[in-house]
C-alpha cells in the first residue's frame, strides 16, 4: 500500500512543475486524494458492498469535486491534475500513466448495462474539458485536445481535437499548412488555426480562401514571367502587407456599441 502511494506522489512530480515536495502533494492534490479514495472503494464494490463503496465514494466526490464511481478500473501511476468536475464512470478502464486534466468525463452513450464507457490505454493525456464517450479504445499515447468531443476509437500515438474530435495528421504531412503559412505571411495575415484539418468552420474559410490566394499567386507569379520575357515590368512592384489601423478598429468598436444601443431600445420589458 505505502510503495503504491510512494509511487503516485512520484507520477506527480514528473507531470507536475508546481509540485514542490511530498507533503504538498500528500495533502493539496484533490486529483490524488479521489484515487486512494477511488482505491478503497473498487475492492469493496467488486466484492459486492456496493451501497457502502457508493457511500465512500459520494464522500470523495463531495470533499474533491472529482466524481469516480467505484466499479471503474484504473491502473498505476494515475494523475489527474487540478480535477474538479472530472467524471469516470462505471466501465470505465484506465491503464498506467494516464493524465487526466480538469473537467474531463468518461462517459457513457447509452442506457444499456454492460460495457459503455471507455478504455484508456497506457500514456492517453486527455486535456481538460474533453468528453470521451461510448465503449470506444483510446490506444496507448494518444492525446485527446482540450474541449474535444471523442466518440470514436483512436490509434496509437494519435492527436484528436474538434466536435466531433478528429485525428491531426503528423506534421510531416502537412503540406497544405506550410502552403497556407508561407501565402499568409507573404500577405501579413496571422495564420494561427488555419491548418486544413481543423474543425473551427470560420478557420476552415479562412483556409479556403488564404488556398484561393495561393492559386492565384502562382497564377500571377506565372503571367509576370512570360511578361519579363516580353520584355514588360509590369510585376517589379512588390505586394504590399495588410494592415489594420487603430482607427479602423475603433470605428469598428463604436459601431458595434450603436447595434447594442439599438437593441436595447427596441427591447420591451412588458409581457
Amino acid at each position: 500500500m505505502f510503495s503504491r502511494l510512494k509511487e503516485d506522489i512520484q507520477s506527480v512530480f514528473h507531470r507536475d512543475p508546481a509540485a514542490r515536495n511530498f507533503i504538498d502533494v500528500l495533502t493539496n492534490y484533490p486529483g490524488m486524494h479521489a484515487i486512494w479514495c477511488h482505491r478503497i472503494t473498487h475492492p469493496l464494490y467488486k466484492n459486492n458492498w456496493k451501497w457502502l463503496a457508493r457511500f465512500l465514494s459520494n464522500i470523495g466526490r463531495w470533499m474533491t469535486g472529482i466524481e469516480i464511481h467505484p466499479g471503474a478500473t484504473i491502473g498505476r501511476r494515475f494523475f489527474i491534475d487540478h480535477g474538479m468536475g472530472v467524471v469516470i464512470g462505471e466501465t470505465a478502464e484506465i491503464g498506467d500513466d494516464v493524465t487526466l486534466y480538469h473537467g474531463v468525463t468518461l462517459g457513457g452513450t447509452s442506457w444499456n448495462k454492460g460495457k459503455r464507457h471507455p478504455t484508456l490505454a497506457n500514456g492517453v493525456v486527455v486535456g481538460a474539458g474533453a468528453k470521451v464517450l461510448g465503449p470506444i479504445y483510446i490506444a496507448e499515447n494518444a492525446k485527446i485536445g482540450s474541449n474535444s468531443v471523442v466518440v470514436k476509437d483512436v490509434p496509437e500515438d494519435a492527436t484528436v481535437v474538434g466536435i466531433p474530435g478528429k485525428i491531426i495528421p503528423p506534421k510531416n504531412e502537412r503540406k497544405v499548412d506550410d502552403a497556407r503559412s508561407a501565402i499568409a505571411k507573404k500577405y501579413g495575415f496571422d495564420a494561427y488555426a488555419v491548418s486544413a484539418d481543423n474543425p473551427d468552420p470560420i478557420a476552415n474559410h479562412i483556409g479556403q480562401i488564404l488556398d484561393h490566394l495561393h492559386l492565384m499567386d502562382s497564377k500571377v507569379a506565372e503571367v509576370c514571367r512570360e511578361v519579363k520575357k516580353m520584355g514588360g515590368d509590369v510585376c517589379d512592384q512588390a505586394i504590399p502587407g495588410l494592415t489594420i489601423d487603430d482607427a479602423d478598429i475603433t470605428l469598428a468598436e463604436q459601431n458595434a456599441a450603436r447595434g447594442r444601443e439599438a437593441k436595447q431600445e427596441s427591447f420591451d420589458p412588458q409581457i
